[in-house]
């Protein structure tokens, strides 16, 4: 099977899976919940160069294991993943090493990972919710890798990823997507923030388009406020602003307002900015860890 063959089916299975499970595929996929509905017991814990398990029901599951040491983006690709093992039907799977192509020679893949891969994609960016993640930047395709960047975060999934398959939509031409691919996530992040940006972290530009929206978010990323003159009018305490060289809170002209997520965020909060214009947003920030332990203490 090539991978045309299995995104088309995957595709497929993403839209049946969407249906019975009930997934909003508008906006955010909450993946974790998608597996509670489809009766998957989840269990995450720390582990050496595995991404994820699928037990299928032959051998008492159906239940995943992820590897709480991946990052968010990670982890929850795993787990969609892991959901399209269960959902094509697939025997008990394990993913055993970090670097795929080491362990699959040449980097061709069995038959069920190319089409539990390809799953995963679109689950996690259907059609509408890429729409949807266009529309708050401004513009129906994206137009430059900055905006492949917001469009990941706004859906959870890694700039790769979402890169790739805004090609497959059709909203990339090959030569775009060969050449975004070589635009380092890290490079954007600096653009978007004004600044370095350590590690992990992602940033997440906030534009008129984001009132009333949530904003997945984890400790370290940035808020950033977009335009000159952008400012926070309200800050909750779990949000850390980044002090411009003056070390006041609200930046000059020549920067925008950034504030930091800290580990006081364990659930939502909500902030407001006024951006230029005059404009008022209001939206909301949550939480999203990467899971531990057992699936019933997982936050939604």
């Amino acid at each position: 099977m090539n991978w045309e063959v299995a995104h088309r089916a995957a595709s497929i299975a993403a839209v049946q899976a969407h249906r019975d499970l009930g997934v909003d595929r508008s906006g955010y996929v909450e993946v974790y919940a998608a597996l509670r509905t489809a009766g998957v017991v989840g269990l995450a814990r720390p582990m050496e160069r595995l991404f994820g398990i699928y037990c299928s029901p032959r051998d008492d599951g159906p239940a995943v294991l992820l590897n709480a040491k991946l990052d968010i983006i990670a982890q929850r690709h795993t787990a969609a993943h892991e959901l399209g093992h269960h959902r094509l039907r697939h025997g008990t799977a394990y993913d055993e090493e970090l670097d795929r192509t080491a362990r699959w020679g040449d980097g061709s893949w069995p038959d069920e990972e190319k089409l539990a891969e390809a799953f995963a994609a679109w689950f996690l960016m259907p059609l509408p919710a890429v729409q949807a993640a266009l529309g708050r930047l401004g513009v129906t395709r994206p137009l430059r890798p900055e905006h492949a960047y917001q469009v990941a975060r706004w859906l959870g999934t890694s700039y790769a990823g979402t890169v790739n398959h805004l090609h497959r939509l059709q909203l990339l031409s090959r030569e775009e997507k060969t050449s975004w691919l070589k635009v380092k996530p890290a490079t954007i992040k600096e653009t978007l923030a004004g600044g370095p940006v350590d590690g992990r972290a992602h940033v997440h530009l906030i534009g008129s388009t984001a009132d009333g929206a949530t904003v997945r978010v984890d400790a370290g990323d940035l808020i950033v406020l977009e335009g000159s003159g952008a400012y926070f009018e309200t800050l909750p305490s779990c949000l850390s602003p980044v002090d411009s060289p003056n070390g006041q809170l609200f930046w000059g002209e020549a920067a925008p307002a950034v504030a930091e997520v800290t580990d006081v965020l364990t659930g939502m909060a909500e902030v407001t900015a006024r951006l230029p214009g005059a404009a008022v947003v209001e939206f909301i920030v949550a939480r999203q860890s990467p899971r531990a332990g057992r699936q019933d203490l997982w936050p939604i």
